[in-house]
């Protein structure tokens, strides 16, 4: 079969079958080529089979690509398992920073040896290394502690993850932890169980909700017929799984790979691909092996029954399993090339958890995940390209993810535009707000299937309890470790490795001709069309064996509809025909966690008027994001260098945490009533102190703003943001000039005060003039939706008392004892108390929309400063008081208080 240009190009062949010699040549140099090709990739094979044979007696065999030392044992824990934790040794022109927070790269146990993570420099290990972090890999042996289970890997990894925070005490976070296939949903079972430890997790191409998707992977426990033959295996084994055998599954996923591609693909590259070939053989051969326990808990709970999505998981000791408990953030990796792990199955336990996004703040939980078009399964681990850009990023903007609030978000990679002064890197990350919608387009939940795989459970638990009482004992008494080490010997797997290997009586002379070959090598053109027919007859095997992969998963999916949709089978799962009933209950639908999310929502009306300087910036700066379709990590880099403008000192990474999550829930929740109470937030502080933190968000805004145009909906919400700063400003210092005009004959000199205090006036004339001067800064609070019991503004961070006379009364004994200097006046002290006494009378907030309104609202503030109203807000009536009151009279009772 001729390609396409072969065929427009009908001269093609005309310089050969013109010329009978050119012909002849043609044909010789093809043929010559073809054989040495032959005998190279035959002695690739050989090197594959020796290697594979050193794997073996190996102690501890892995793939990694950097040199380690080992830190802790899972051989000496309490409950022992065959898992390593080692220390990556870092470049030398490449130091870590001790200041960053420690990376873990947790290989998948499943059929194959480990090293994935660092197979090549540019892996998870090299983007941690490069970014300066820490990293440490969490490997494993290749034979299992007798009895270990599941549970006891879940206490070993978090052992690790204990053990890495406890050697990096200086770190500013929580250690991260990438979870790689197999050990993405092991890792996030002992961050349920432990979130305490857990810093934020990133899962890639991990399976987690086994029921989701379209792959025919997810029908071969239904079609045949349950875990009974993971069973009996196991038995066969002596009560090993020999991981050969999941390895061969992954095979018969793609057997045009399998059976042509790999092969011809180093055939016919036989000059340049021995190295890379070798180097992947040696981990794909490297099987390893799971006990039986092991292996029939992940069959029977995770594969065929589904149950860690849906918190069904329990440990030993009643501890429930429930992915929502992770209070970390969760980074999803998964891509559409991926045939073993689609982002269905990758992100399916999102909708299985929850109901809607409500569901998942209330959890304060953020998940951030991201696809790739074409990338396959090793490719997420292996790929040079997805090396150096996805994984790299993850690990240069880790302390930036663990900041986002609670919801769910997509991060997108990107190439950094040419005119960018912020970045200094080739790509950029972008993430933008997602909700629980966008996951359910991807993974597209059918309640009528997983009535259809709770049939197929049902089925696999009926089956496994025949085999287990009648065939079982019979396969365990005539199974040794003699016959279990035969039949790993014969396994389809490790025989094509052990087939051919040096030791093999032809393996020395196809050696020996493979060395004269490389130094006497008559490579052929490129351009003999020989080479092209060649070409073309690969292309068409794999699109033969693809259409057979398509049809045979057709019928599988077929079979299995057919079969554990007839009412029979649903009978067995309890569905009667036509019930709408769903396979499992949705652990977000029970009343008393309806309640829980209820109850988290109700908390956040209590903190509408809470709060300070800190947490108005965050306010202001969510309003303003949140106008863009996404946000970069420019915004983070800008922040840095506005914190070391100002020299702020060091931040504590959990409080800041903790604020910016609780503070985008309220706005949230919230919407534009948040905004609206900035200036209450505001009241308790210095106009300098305002204006301050207003500039820094400006210059925030515009540094990022410059790189790109800003839309219309940023511009409009920066200006109402710092409008609403400086108004509140302009009114703390109205506040502060009417004080002063009131306390001025007050505290005017030594002699008047002795004055006054001997002839104080009477409460009836100054309590206008009192009245006046704290009006200014009394403003009544923005009123949630929903009545809370929220403290007032006074016990907040902002240092407000909340009683005034326990904490005026220090401030005007130092004016009095200040009046007895005869040439000092004492008018900031009575000034500062006035000032701290008025926010404590209320909740001041300025409901500004547009630098309109807020002049607005200014010229009211001055009128009301002019004429008193009769009246006093809410929870005042002490401040009212004590203000109603003379200067003498005032002090008097302050000092009793």
């Amino acid at each position: 079969m001729m390609t396409d240009k072969s065929r427009d190009d009908s001269t093609a062949w005309s310089p050969w079958t013109t010329n009978p010699w050119n012909l002849g040549q043609t044909v010789s140099s093809y043929f010559v080529d073809a054989w040495q090709r032959a005998i190279l990739y035959a002695d690739i094979e050989r090197q594959v089979g020796d290697q594979y044979q050193a794997q073996r007696k190996v102690e501890v065999p892995n793939v990694l690509n950097f040199p380690a030392e080992l830190v802790m044992s899972g051989l000496t824990l309490p409950r022992p398992v065959n898992y390593l934790m080692v220390r990556i040794q870092a470049p030398e022109d490449q130091p870590t920073d001790p200041s960053k927070r420690p990376f873990l790269v947790v290989d998948p146990r499943a059929g194959h040896g480990p090293g994935i993570g660092g197979f090549k420099s540019d892996s998870e290990i090299g983007a941690a290394l490069q970014a300066g972090h820490p990293c440490y890999f969490v490997g494993f042996l290749p034979d299992p502690v007798p009895g270990q289970t599941v549970e006891d890997v879940m206490r070993a990894h978090a052992a690790f993850v204990s053990k890495a925070a406890e050697l990096h005490p200086e770190s500013q976070g929580k250690p991260v932890v990438i979870g790689n296939c197999q050990a993405g949903w092991q890792v996030m079972m002992a961050a349920a169980v432990w979130p305490e430890l857990f810093g934020p997790l990133i899962l890639a191409g991990a399976p987690v909700s086994y029921w989701a998707g379209r792959n025919p992977m997810r029908y071969a426990g239904g079609l045949l017929g349950g875990s009974w033959l993971t069973a009996m295996t196991s038995d066969l084994g002596n009560g090993r799984f020999d991981g050969a055998w999941l390895v061969k599954n992954f095979e018969n996923l793609d057997p045009a790979n399998t059976l042509w591609s790999k092969q011809y693909n180093v055939y016919a590259k036989a000059d340049t691909e021995a190295e890379r070939y070798i180097g992947f053989e040696k981990y794909w051969g490297g099987y390893v092996f799971l006990n039986d326990v092991e292996m029939q808990y992940i069959v029977d709970n995770l594969f065929i029954g589904n149950k860690l999505s849906t918190a069904q998981l329990m440990t030993s000791d009643g501890i429930r399993i429930d992915l929502r408990n992770i209070r970390s953030p969760i980074v999803v990796f998964s891509s559409f090339g991926d045939n073993i792990t689609p982002p269905a199955q990758a992100l399916g336990w999102i909708t299985d958890l929850y109901l809607d996004d409500d569901d998942v703040r209330s959890h304060d939980q953020t998940i951030v995940f991201t696809t790739h078009d074409r990338i396959g399964h090793l490719g997420i681990f292996v790929s040079g390209s997805v090396g150096s850009k996805e994984h790299r990023k993850f690990a240069s903007t880790i302390d930036q993810i663990d900041l986002l609030p609670a919801g769910i978000y997509r991060a997108t990679v990107e190439e950094t535009p040419d005119d960018d002064t912020l970045l200094n890197d080739p790509y950029l990350m972008s993430v933008r707000q997602s909700n629980l919608a966008e996951i359910a387009e991807i993974v597209q939940p059918d309640p009528e299937s997983d009535r259809r795989f709770a049939a197929a459970a049902r089925l696999s638990e009926i089956n496994l309890a025949f085999y287990k009482s009648t065939v079982q004992p019979w396969v365990k008494a005539f199974s040794t470790p003699y016959t279990a080490a035969l039949l790993e010997a014969v396994n389809p797997m490790r025989l094509s490795y052990e087939s051919w290997t040096s030791a093999n009586p032809l393996a020395a002379t196809i050696h020996e001709w493979a060395e004269r070959i490389g130094e006497q090598r008559q490579a052929v053109e490129q351009d003999n069309p020989l080479l092209e027919a060649q070409e073309n007859f690969s292309d068409a095997m794999e699109r033969v064996l693809n259409n057979y992969r398509d049809r045979r998963d057709s019928i599988y999916q077929i079979w299995f509809d057919t079969v554990y949709g007839s009412p029979l089978m649903m009978a067995l799962a309890g569905h009667a025909p036509g019930e709408s009933t769903p396979a499992r209950p949705h652990p977000g639908s029970s009343p008393e966690h309806l309640a829980f999310v209820r109850q988290q929502m109700h908390r956040l009306d209590g903190l509408l008027n809470e709060g300070g300087l800190l947490e108005a910036a965050l306010r202001g700066l969510f309003h303003i994001v949140k106008q863009r379709d996404s946000v970069d990590e420019r915004y983070h880099h800008a922040a840095m260098r506005l914190r070391e403008q100002y020299d702020t000192g060091k931040v504590d990474i959990e409080k800041m945490r903790a604020a910016i999550r609780e503070q985008a829930l309220v706005l949230a929740h919230h919407g534009h009533k948040a905004i609206e109470a900035i200036p209450h937030l505001l009241s308790g502080h210095t106009p300098e102190e305002i204006r301050l933190v207003a500039s820094l968000i400006k210059k925030l805004i515009t540094a990022v703003d410059e790189q790109d145009a800003p839309p219309e909906a940023v511009v409009k919400a920066s200006e109402e943001v710092l409008g609403l700063f400086e108004a509140a400003a302009k009114q703390q210092e109205q506040a502060g000039q009417s004080a002063n005009a009131d306390t001025k004959p007050v505290v005017n000199t030594a002699t008047k005060t002795a004055a006054k205090s001997k002839t104080a006036p009477s409460a009836g004339k100054t309590q206008p003039a009192a009245k006046a001067a704290a009006k200014p800064a009394v403003a009544e609070p923005v009123k949630p939706v929903v009545k809370s019991a929220a403290k007032p503004l006074a016990q907040t961070a902002a240092d407000v008392p909340a009683k005034v006379g326990e904490t005026t009364a220090k401030p005007v004994e130092k004016a009095e004892a200040k009046t007895a200097a005869p040439n000092k006046v004492p008018a900031a002290p009575a000034k500062a108390a006035a000032e701290k006494a008025a926010p404590a009378s209320g909740v001041s907030s300025v409901s500004a929309k547009s630098p309109a309104k807020t002049s607005a609202s200014q010229s009211a503030t001055a009128n009301t400063a002019a004429g008193p109203k009769q009246g006093a807000a809410k929870g005042s009536g002490a401040v009212s008081k004590s203000a109603s009151t003379g200067g003498a009279t005032a002090r008097n009772r302050q000092r009793k208080s």
